[in-house]
């Protein structure tokens, strides 16, 4: 198995913690990328299977996937043990739907961030669309604490949903929008997810990969 993969992509990250969480041997093929210009020029053989030219990229034997969605499901389908997703059908659709809004709710409000704060100097920050982000963001969190008043983690049991939002809410702290005492049980959450080891050392290597970009 093969995982071509970005140093400061957090798609990528959701894929390396599950196959981590497996137990999964793989090969990490790291796909260079700058602050500057990001994933460009395009890695050949990700452009080769993904028409977005995005990583992550899975191959596994004659099979290549992309998108991290389907690449987790797929996971799940080929190596069910550890689960990462619920065995009953419906909370299983659940909590498909809850890892999809990491992505495709969350994950835009902290893109507005990494718009303004990681590829802008501060002096020509737009500071209004940062406080709408972080508002947003807020906003969401407020979600996700009602969630947790009556179970550990977001889909009741450890998840890909529990893995796909500590990576976005990681990246949103980074970028200054930091979960706060008006979110008590999402700062618990967040805790329990951290500790383990898979994702310690998910964090770790975001944290690292950012450093060298920095200097």
């Amino acid at each position: 198995m093969k995982l071509y993969s970005g140093p400061l992509s957090l798609f990528t990250a959701k894929v390396r913690v599950a196959l981590d969480e497996k137990g999964i041997a793989y090969e990490l093929v790291s796909v260079p990328f700058s602050r500057a210009r990001g994933y460009d020029p395009k890695h050949p053989e990700v452009l080769a299977i993904n028409p977005k030219g995005q990583v992550p990229v899975l191959v596994d034997g004659p099979l290549a996937l992309f998108d991290s969605t389907i690449i987790l499901e797929y996971l799940e389908d080929r190596h069910p043990t550890p689960p990462l997703y619920p065995r009953d059908v419906v909370e299983r659709a659940r909590c498909r739907q809850l890892e999809a809004a990491a992505d495709e709710i969350l994950f835009p409000l902290v893109f507005e961030l990494i718009s303004e704060v990681f590829y802008k100097p501060a002096g020509e920050r737009d500071e209004q669309r940062i406080a709408r982000a972080r508002a947003g963001i807020a906003r969401h969190y407020d979600g996700l604490e009602r969630r947790l008043a009556e179970r550990p983690h977001l889909c009741g049991e450890y998840s890909v949903a529990d893995i796909g939002y500590l990576l976005t809410v990681t990246f949103a702290a980074n970028l200054g929008a930091l979960l706060t005492d008006a979110h008590p049980r999402l700062q618990a959450w967040y805790g329990r997810v951290l500790a383990r080891p898979p994702v310690a050392k998910e964090i770790a290597g975001l944290a690292g990969a950012a450093q060298q970009l920095a200097g």
